[in-house]
This record gives structure tokens, sequence and C-alpha cells, in this order.
């Protein structure tokens, strides 16, 4: 199937999507503030650069994009696969989900506790709470 955007219309639209302060993550930034947390945002100085970081506790959450961190649930419908240029999409996708996990390994090597936090997992909010609350509650 052939792409239905020209090339400069298709990096038009590539060119929109944001890295940082995404709905999700700014859900996840409510949620913390409303728990009585204070954190850093996108941690420059910690593998991965974690979208929020509690250094005193030494803890980080990453809220990943389903599709763009290759979400494994089973049960989770953004994370599916473009139906267009696969030879370039499955190993760019992969590589994203090896350098997070590289990244998650890195920072529990160095001492630090990690959550990650899907954004299809933001569609049940009083969970969502509720796990956040229980991960900054926790004893590192």
């Amino acid at each position: 199937m052939a792409d239905t955007l020209t090339p400069a219309e298709r990096s038009a639209r590539m060119a929109r999507i944001a890295g940082k302060h995404t709905a999700p993550e700014k859900a996840v930034r409510g949620m913390a503030t409303a728990l009585g947390y204070r954190y850093r945002l996108h941690g420059a100085k910690l593998p991965g650069k974690p979208d929020l970081v509690f250094a005193g506790q030494r803890k980080a959450i990453f809220v990943h994009g389903c599709f763009w961190h290759r979400h494994a649930a089973k049960t989770c419908k953004l994370a599916r696969l473009p139906k267009t240029r696969l030879d370039f999409w499955l190993p760019k996708l992969e590589g994203n989900r090896k350098r997070d996990a590289r990244n998650r390994r890195a920072l529990a090597r160095a001492g630090w506790k990690t959550l990650v936090v899907w954004e299809c997992q933001l569609g049940n909010i009083d969970r969502m709470r509720n796990r956040i609350a229980r991960f900054l509650r926790d004893p590192a």
C-alpha cells in the first residue's frame, strides 16, 4: 500500500509529533503533583532522560507512547504497526524498545527505581493514580 501523503506532507505531519510535554505526560505530572510530590522534568543527566525525576528518592517515571515504544500488551490497541514501510518501521520501533530497556537497566545499576506508564493505561485514572502513589510511597 502506497503512502497517501506526499513526502512533504508526511514530513510536516511527523514534525508535529511531540517528544516532550505530551498529553499523557501532563496527565501523569498532574497525578504526581496532586499526590503532593515534587519532581524535575526530563532528567538530562540520567540514562533515557526520564519524564519525571524524583531525585531525593532515586525514582523516575517514564511515560511511553504505546506506538513509539512498542507496548507489548496484547490488549493494547495503540501499539499497532503501520500498514506501509514495515522495512523502515519494524527496526526503528524495535530499536526504541531495546534502547528503553538499556536505559532502565542502566538506571537500576545506578540504584534508581523506575516506573513505566503506558499511554493506554491512562484510561483508568484511579488505577494509575494508585499505582503512582504506591511506587512513590514504597521505600527505595
